[in-house]
């Protein structure tokens, strides 16, 4: 069974030190820049870092979320491979958005269309394993067939 997640887990962990990173870098930046807890506001050089670690973890319980959906229901080489090109592409947007705001963009979007495949994957998974449990109909099996594709 553990073999079955493993995959899953060790991205997750990633993914948990990633978020430890960020935090560890607005803290780095308040020091730097003067900027006491709980004000939000200093120079933007602290706004951006501020900024950028507060929208990835906006995005890491969706990421979460559809990682381990998408893990448990699709295939979990697939999702954790998704997984680690997602926290890449949040580690170059941290990065770019740290250093100027318009070097978020780039890797913004390559982290959403991350996203959006995980979620896609995790609702094609979930919909098929309901088809099969409810229906008897293996709808990847049906998609697939077509092309010479096993699921």
């Amino acid at each position: 069974m553990l073999q079955d997640v493993v995959g899953l887990a060790a991205v997750s962990v990633l993914a948990v030190l990633e978020q430890a990173y960020f935090s560890l870098q607005v803290i780095y930046a308040r020091r730097k820049f003067s900027v006491a807890p709980p004000s939000t506001d200093g120079p933007p050089e602290f706004q951006r870092v501020f900024r950028a670690q507060a929208n990835c973890s906006e995005y890491f319980p969706i990421f979460i979320t559809v990682l381990w959906m998408s893990g448990l229901f699709f295939s979990q080489g697939l999702s954790s491979l998704c997984g680690l090109l997602y926290l890449y592409g949040r580690l170059l947007y941290f990065r770019g958005y740290s250093q100027a705001a318009q070097g978020r963009l780039a890797p913004l979007y390559f982290s959403a269309k991350v996203l959006w495949l995980l979620i896609g994957f995790s609702s094609v998974g979930v919909l098929s394993f309901l088809c099969r449990f409810h229906l008897g109909v293996d709808l990847l099996q049906l998609l697939l067939s077509p092309l010479g594709l096993q699921p």
